[in-house]
């Protein structure tokens, strides 16, 4: 088995070296790195979710191409990273949260395999939604909650939108009554597809901003920027940490698809 590192805005590239490889899937040819990893040891892949040189918005980023990937060389847990705004007084800019929950708020993307375009993927089947990120894998992330790499929070609730523009101040205010802790817009379908390959998918949000109408002077591009660079390097050597320790190849992450 195997596992994938999902980079997110401003994490293109993990800091060490990659080999680079194209993998056919049925919604066209993915670009895969493969981490350099002593004989003996899994393999490790890496994918820039916005493609190299941050190509794709997020509405229009290849989410089955890449996870078909992952799939077809045998990944069995993904450990994904975020850019995402905070709308709660708790979380702010500069923090990493572990995402536990979504509401989805996308219209327009293909969210799963089982669509009838595939031979793959054949019949009518549902996505077990009650664990959306794997309790497995959130569970190890917690128990490394010290240092550079401590959670402001490990039960965020992630509202995805559709992007790419942000959002307004009255449609934050509409997900802060929902429930909604911080906003993206990339863990649908990511997260629901990963589900029905049954790989265990795990997500940490990086805080780049306040959303909007949260603080009076808005988001300022060159502070997102500034502050995503600062966290590409701890957010990768949280990864290249976390994937030294044994990932379990057994979870309840296999068995979350139901198919009449």
């Amino acid at each position: 088995m195997a596992t994938a590192m999902i980079g997110g805005s401003g994490v293109y590239h993990p800091e060490i070296n990659t080999v680079e490889m194209e993998v056919d899937t049925p919604y066209g040819t993915a670009v895969v790195y493969q981490l350099e990893r002593p004989e003996g040891f899994q393999p490790v892949y890496f994918i820039p979710r916005h493609g190299p040189g941050h190509q794709w918005p997020p509405h229009l980023i290849p989410y089955r191409k890449n996870l078909y990937a992952l799939k077809k060389l045998n990944v069995n847990a993904i450990l994904a990273s975020g850019a995402v705004g905070s709308m709660n007084p708790s979380i702010r800019p500069g923090d990493s949260v572990l995402i536990k929950d979504f509401i989805d708020m996308t219209r327009r993307r293909e969210v799963t395999f089982y669509d009838g375009s595939s031979e793959d993927f054949p019949g009518v089947a549902h996505a077990d939604m009650t664990e959306p990120y794997c309790l497995t894998l959130h569970q190890l992330a917690k128990d490394k909650n010290v240092g550079k790499n401590r959670w402001a929070h490990t039960e965020a609730v992630y509202v995805c939108t559709e992007g790419p523009r942000f959002e307004t101040a009255a449609e934050i205010r509409w997900m802060r009554q929902m429930g909604g802790d911080v906003v993206g817009m990339t863990t649908v379908p990511e997260v629901v597809l990963a589900k029905e390959l049954g790989i265990c998918y795990m997500l940490v949000g990086i805080v780049t901003n306040w959303c909007t109408g949260i603080q009076a002077d808005g988001i300022h591009p060159d502070d997102l920027l500034r502050l995503l660079e600062k966290k590409k390097t701890d957010m990768v050597s949280f990864f290249l940490d976390f994937i030294q320790q044994p990932i379990p190849e057994n979870c309840r992450c296999q068995n979350a698809l139901i198919r009449l």
